[in-house]
């Protein structure tokens, strides 16, 4: 029996696509279940496997795993071939301190700049503590990737949780137009060539639903 992953809407569901991509990449089979995060029966079909009633949720033959970043562990764990943190002890320390960071932080620019794949590019105004988070952000990036990331255009050369943790950042200074420096812009260019990337945003452009509530422009901009 295949993993099962409870996911939300591909345009709005940064969660749900950390666990996604990174089981896409690295080749791990599973079902997905896409439940529309304003669906009238969200909360009891999610809650069926997560115990928070939140997507994302993994369903293992009966073993039950909610969050992101404890999906990914779980992964981690199951898949010891996938080698979803890096080899090293001193990498794969820093690729778990990163992620946690991410999983706990940057509540400003997520409220500024929610994830929105089908928005048009286009810059928006930020005050200074998202700001503060985007500088931040670079910096952990620039510290991977200088230390750890001879070995691919990852965060520490070949893709690995950490980078599943920040690919909803990356979508969010792609379609809010960041400003960010020409290393971080690389980075961001290969999360955005990944196959499994061009896969879910695909998929998102075509779903039917809009959710007000992290639309940042409504509700000047509409979906047609």
């Amino acid at each position: 029996m295949a993993l099962t992953l409870v996911i939300g809407n591909k345009n709005y569901s940064s969660w749900s696509f950390r666990p996604w991509l990174a089981m896409k990449v690295a080749g791990i089979a599973f079902e997905e279940v896409v439940i529309s995060l304003d669906a009238a029966d969200f909360k009891p079909r999610v809650s069926k496997i997560s115990g928070t009633g939140k997507v994302p949720a993994l369903d293992d033959n009966g073993i039950h795993v909610w969050e992101s970043l404890a999906i990914l562990e779980y992964l981690a764990e199951r898949f010891p071939g996938a080698r979803l943190w890096p080899a090293g002890p001193a990498a794969r320390a820093r690729a778990r301190v990163i992620s946690s960071e991410m999983h706990a932080g940057f509540v400003p620019l997520r409220r500024a700049c929610p994830m929105n794949m089908w928005r048009p590019v286009k810059k928006l105004d930020l005050n200074e503590e998202v700001l503060a988070n985007v500088r931040r952000i670079q910096t952990l990036w620039a510290e991977c990737r200088n230390r750890y990331g001879a070995g691919g255009p990852f965060l520490f050369g070949p893709f690995c949780a950490a980078d599943a943790m920040y690919a909803p950042v990356v979508s969010r200074f792609h379609t809010y137009d960041v400003e960010v420096d020409s290393a971080t812009r690389a980075y961001m260019d290969a999360m955005m060539a990944l196959p499994a990337w061009k896969e879910w945003t695909a998929a998102a452009l075509k779903e039917p639903w809009v959710l007000p509530h992290d639309e940042v422009d409504w509700p000047t901009v509409l979906k047609v």
